[in-house]
């Protein structure tokens, strides 16, 4: 799977480099502040690419001694930095658009322009898709960030396109500025996006409700059917991987053998049920006070 993560990461690169060879000609042929702030978006594109390909090789690294859960969380690391390039790149089109909106320009080769624009675009569209398919089946925030980016970039030339459009047919300048200003909007929203999901998987959120439901339905199934109980039921998600932990009380009077085997049953169905979980039992006397002594964090 890393080698596969690996493979689509760097598409993103030569997708970026690509795009941004082309809206940059576009820029330069028309002279429009829309289709430059275009480019600008696909510098960031092209650094952010490049941070994914660094922190897909980070997070696939194997445990070791000063990480044994895992590198997992680099991911949420890159799409903090995706979330913040975005950010400065919507700050720098927002101030080129305002610029060119107090000293008005006349467009050139607006044909030319838009096509190289439109070409672009639907590289970055091609591009998304396939990154946000792959980053769903692969459960990688950093390649769903990526695609979301993409995303946002197609939206935003669809904006400077019609507004360059806009002026080659009417003649009303302001409309080239005011299609970057709707650039930077969009761009700013899908930045405060990425940079929200990177505190998110930072801060060790837990499964979301449906895998929940999947969980519990699995351990109230067992509970009514084992003769056993369960507490203290934990999970938090790290990048592709997810960690269940739970109390698991059963008879004294059992066997460790039992005990063990019903645990080895428990954590096989759970993780037929719900991939790339790894599940943490601790087996407890049911008869025991003491057992329902640490249901808490303390």
């Amino acid at each position: 799977m890393s080698g596969e993560l690996n493979k689509y990461a760097w598409l993103t690169v030569a997708v970026a480099l690509l795009t941004f060879v082309l809206k940059l000609w576009a820029a330069y042929l028309t002279g429009s502040v829309g289709l430059l702030s275009d480019a600008l978006e696909s510098i960031i594109n092209l650094v952010s690419s490049s941070m994914l390909v660094i922190a897909l090789k980070i997070a696939k690294a194997p445990p070791d001694k000063d990480h044994p859960f895992g590198h997992d969380k680099a991911e949420y690391f890159a799409n903090g930095v995706q979330g913040t390039l975005i950010l400065l790149a919507a700050f720098s089109i927002t101030w080129a658009a305002l610029e060119r909106l107090w000293e008005p320009q006349m467009l050139e080769a607006a044909v030319e322009g838009i096509s190289l624009a439109v070409a672009a675009s639907v590289l970055n569209l091609i591009a998304a898709r396939v990154l946000l398919k792959k980053g769903n089946a692969l459960k990688s925030d950093g390649l769903k960030g990526e695609a979301h980016h993409l995303m946002s970039d197609v939206w935003s030339s669809v904006a400077v396109v019609a507004g360059v459009g806009l002026v080659y047919l009417t003649d009303l300048t302001w409309l080239d500025p005011a299609a970057a200003l709707a650039v930077s909007a969009w761009v700013l929203i899908t930045g405060i996006k990425l940079i929200k999901n990177s505190v998110t998987g930072l801060m060790d959120q837990a499964l979301p409700p449906e895998s929940q439901a999947v969980l519990l339905e699995i351990l109230e199934k067992y509970q009514a059917e084992k003769g056993m109980d369960f507490h203290a039921l934990r999970s938090r998600v790290s990048g592709a991987r997810t960690f269940v932990t739970v109390h698991i009380l059963v008879p004294g009077a059992w066997t460790v053998k039992r005990g063990h085997d019903l645990l080895d049953e428990l954590e096989g169905e759970v993780a037929e049920a719900l991939s790339g979980v790894t599940m943490v039992t601790h087996l407890e006397p049911l008869e025991e006070e003491s057992s329902f002594l640490d249901t808490e964090i303390v």
